[in-house]
């Protein structure tokens, strides 16, 4: 569990302090730096400027931006951090950041052809789909 935590905190750039679950937990419920936003959407959607707005509406970053410490809500922080373990558990088992991307934005049958990125950006719980998805394809379970 604390190398997994180990590898969420490194998605969210997270470099100094603990780097327990429960230290990333508090992290979030302080607010997560916006930082953590734009390594995750550079990680997951290099070419894609928008990607960080399916987490926070375009004019409330913008304003962000212009703050001292710009920081994510805990609900935004909470979606933020749902994503990067998706895109953490798919680069463990795609180990390549190419075939990572191509599993999260193609359709999958699975989700009623969405595509993962879709589902796992839009709820927690959608995040908790494409893990379980994820989970299927590495231990052959059909995904």
């Amino acid at each position: 569990m604390i190398a997994e935590a180990c590898g969420l905190a490194d998605s969210l750039g997270l470099k100094t302090g603990p780097r327990s679950p429960l230290a990333i937990a508090n992290r979030i419920k302080a607010g997560l730096p916006l930082s953590s936003l734009e390594r995750l959407s550079k990680a997951i959607a290099p070419d894609d400027a928008s990607f960080p707005y399916r987490f926070v509406p375009r004019a409330t970053l913008t304003r962000r931006k212009g703050a001292s410490e710009p920081k994510l809500t805990v609900d935004e922080g909470n979606r933020v951090a749902a994503v990067a373990k998706v895109w953490e558990f798919a680069m463990e088992i795609y180990h390549d950041e190419i075939k990572a991307r191509e599993f999260l934005y193609r359709s999958h049958p699975m989700l009623e052809n969405q595509k993962p990125i879709d589902v796992a950006t839009d709820t927690g719980i959608g995040a908790d789909l494409v893990i379980n998805l994820l989970g299927r394809a590495a231990y052959g379970g059909g995904a």
